[in-house]
Order: structure tokens, then C-alpha cells, then sequence
């Protein structure tokens, strides 16, 4: 379905052929993330230093807007001090890699205080993990590779900016910059860990890699739990942005298997410029999309989807809505300045998709009756970063983040 977007540009909605609301939660969803595991997940994160839930916000002026009842927005800005919800998965992968490895070696379980207190030492400073980011997946793998005493060589693409290659090596991690796109270093890094005898600790996964982004995922799911537990009343739908899908799987996942056939419809939000999920659901399987993948939405900036959220998403995601550039920075120049009633948030350019894609959808008829979208709707979005990149999110916004909080 193409329609017109409040900003006057096209947008397109594709609906998932395989979307099932009736569906179980079986066993090929129960394979990639399930309770026992998000229990193990939850238990170890939320005793970490420092650990908080993020603010579950709500913004009725938006909401009245929207034309819907209630829209809530789960703020990941302060996450750890990482300014992103990756800081959930890609530290916790690390730790239980390193966990598993000193099972391996040492014949002991060992625990997260051990580790962190240098008494397996031995085993982890041998260890190098590496992967491929646009930014904020790095970022968190190398701050677990410092927390917990391991060696990290992170690859980043040619378009990734310089302020997110300082935000990695700040971290102590080594940056290794290659030519193409997101998809191109991801190889890269598959193929230089294969010579090396490093550990990829990637959030997608892809034909003979799906354990470690498996727990990746299973960290994202706290996020998900945490904003179902503060909303007053059970969410209708929820509107996700998409890069590979390591995320909106892990919502999925969660609300499903909360709510059961009360669960939210899923809408994911493609970038324009990137949009394997569109061209997946058009298809009705994996389907890459190529080029440069230049879209300001770093963190979504995807030509391939995650087989693992393919997985979890085909029968659970309802279907799929465009978002252009501009849309998105129209939407955190919004929140930075927001309608009466609502608070002022620093939203990162990769964070208001979901956000946009509803307010796309919101304005065109035939739209929201396809998604039953209506007046007793309740929203829940992902706002999944703040000013990771703190220049870029000045341009953009015409003010700086501590500007923007400032006059808050």
C-alpha cells in the first residue's frame, strides 16, 4: 500500500503474509528466545552495577495527534551510561561467552563477581572478541570486553562517523575501518575472526552463526519487560524500528509470550534507504537489499535481515511501514520540542522510526484500518537511543542535546 506521509512524501505498508494472530508461540520461536532463558538473562543484567530500568514515557499530546488513546515511549537514552539499548545485548553476550569458555577450560561455572574480580584472569585475558557495528552494538561489546577483562577489535563500515569510532575506542576496543556497508563488514569481521581465532559477538545472525546472537537477543528482551511492567494497561500495538531485527524479535517475543493471544500487533519500521524487512515481507522471505544503505538512521542502516528474527518475527510481526530521512529528523526536532502535555526527550536519529511510521500511518485511513489502528489503540514505541552521535544530533536538531535538556 503506498499513501502520502504527513510530510507529504510516499511511504509504503507491506503486510506480512506469514502474520498469524492466532499463532502459538512454538517451537521454532521457543528455539531462539524463550522464559527460561530471559529468566537467566533478567537475573544477571539487573544485578550489574548500575543497573536501572529506563523511563517508560508518555505522551498524550502526540497520542491525541496519533488519534489513538494512549502512546507510551520506552526512553533507552540513559542505559547504562551507553545511551542506547544495546548496552542489554551485546556486554551480556560477551559475559556469557566468557562463562561458557572458563566452563570449557576450567571445569567451573563461574560467576559474573569472580569475573569481574580477575579470578579467572587466566582464560579471559586470552580471549578476543570482535564484530561489525554501525555504532551502538560496538559500543556495548567493547564496554563489556573492558568490564569484564577481555581483548575487542570492533569493524566498522565506510559511513559509520569518526564521533562514533571515538565513542568505540574510548572503550579500549581496537577500530578497524573497512570499504562498503554494514553487510560488507560484517563479513570482514566474520572472516578475519575465523584467521585469528577470535569469537564474533554479533547482534544478526546468518548460516552457521546463530548461538551467540541468541543471547544478544535474549538481553533485549529486558527492555521489552521492563516498559510491559510499567504500562498501566496492556499495549494494542507497538511500532519497532528495524535494522537486522535483533530487537523488534526480541519484543515480539516478549509480548507474545506475556499476553498470549492478547498480545499487541508488531509493526516493524524499515528505513527507506535499507529496507530488507519491506522487501523480505513483499517477498514473503529473507531478502537482501543492496547499495550503499546511506540512510542517517546509522543504527537501522541494514541490507540483510537476521535469520534468527526472520525466525521469531514471520509469524508474530503484523507488517512493515517505510520511513524517509527526513520523517525522522522531523520527529526528533518533535520530541526535542514536544506538543503541550508532553516531555522533552533527546531522541537519536536510529531511535524514532517506530515513532514516525506511526504517525505516517496515523493520518492515511485505509492505513490504520489495515493495521486497526483506532481511537481505543494503545502505543507502545522504542525510543532506542538518545545523541549517541552528539554532532551529528546538533545539526539536525539546531541544538544540542544538554540545549534540548536544558529548556526542558
Amino acid at each position: 500500500m503506498q499513501f502520502d506521509s504527513p510530510l507529504g512524501t510516499s511511504a509504503e505498508l507491506i503486510s506480512n503474509p506469514h502474520f498469524d494472530p492466532a499463532a502459538p508461540y512454538g517451537e521454532a520461536q521457543q528455539a531462539v528466545l524463550n522464559d527460561a532463558a530471559f529468566d537467566t538473562a533478567k537475573a544477571t543484567i539487573s544485578a550489574w552495577p548500575g543497573y536501572a530500568p529506563t523511563p517508560l514515557r508518555s505522551l498524550p499530546g502526540l497520542a491525541a495527534e496519533a488519534g489513538v488513546a494512549a502512546l507510551h515511549y520506552k526512553d533507552e537514552g540513559s542505559r547504562f551510561g551507553l545511551g542506547s539499548f544495546k548496552a542489554l545485548g551485546g556486554a551480556y553476550a560477551v559475559l556469557r561467552l566468557l562463562v561458557r569458555t572458563i566452563e570449557a577450560k576450567k571445569g567451573v561455572a563461574a560467576t559474573v563477581a569472580q569475573i569481574l574480580a580477575g579470578d579467572h584472569d587466566d582464560v579471559v585475558r586470552g580471549i578476543t572478541v570482535c564484530c561489525a557495528t554501525d555504532g551502538n552494538h560496538g559500543r556495548s561489546v567493547a564496554w563489556g570486553a573492558r568490564t569484564f577483562g577481555c581483548n575487542c577489535v570492533i569493524f566498522i563500515h565506510a559511513t559509520v562517523s569518526e564521533s562514533r569510532k571515538e565513542a568505540i575506542e574510548a572503550y579500549g576496543a581496537e577500530v578497524r575501518r573497512c570499504d562498503g556497508n554494514y553487510d560488507d563488514s560484517v563479513r570482514e569481521a566474520d572472516r578475519t575472526a575465523q584467521a585469528e581465532g577470535w569469537t564474533v559477538v554479533s547482534d544478526t545472525s546468518y548460516p552457521g552463526y546463530t548461538e551467540i546472537p541468541k543471547d544478544v537477543m535474549q538481553g533485549y528482551e529486558l527492555m521489552a519487560a521492563e516498559a510491559a511492567d510499567a504500562l498501566p494497561e496492556p499495549p494494542t500495538h507497538v511500532f519497532v524500528q528495524t535494522g537486522v531485527g535483533g530487537m523488534a524479535a526480541a519484543i515480539a517475543a516478549q509480548m507474545r509470550r506475556r499476553y498470549g493471544a492478547r498480545a499487541p500487533r508488531v509493526i516493524l519500521a524499515d528505513p527507506d534507504r535499507s529496507a530488507c524487512w519491506l522487501e523480505s515481507f513483499r517477498s514473503g522471505a529473507p531478502t537482501p537489499v543492496h547499495g550503499d544503505l546511506d540512510t542517517l538512521m546509522a543504527g537501522l542502516a541494514c541490507g540483510e535481515v537476521s535469520l534468527l528474527a526472520w525466525e521469531v518475527l514471520k509469524p508474530l510481526a503484523c507488517a512493515t511501514v517505510s520511513v524517509r530521512d527526513d520523517e525522522a529528523v522531523a520527529m526528533m526536532r518533535r520530541l526535542a520540542d514536544p506538543l503541550p502535555g508532553d516531555p522533552v526527550i533527546v531522541a537519536g536519529e536510529s531511535a524514532v522510526a517506530g515513532l514516525a511510521a506511526l504517525l505516517s500511518v496515523a493520518g492515511h485511513a485505509p492505513a490504520r484500518e489495515a493495521l486497526g489502528l483506532d481511537a481505543d489503540s494503545r502505543v507502545l514505541v522504542f525510543g532506542s537511543e538518545a545523541d549517541t552521535d552528539p554532532g551529528l544530533y546538533a545539526e539536525l536538531v539546531g541544538r544540542s542535546a544538554d540545549e534540548v535538556r536544558a529548556g526542558a
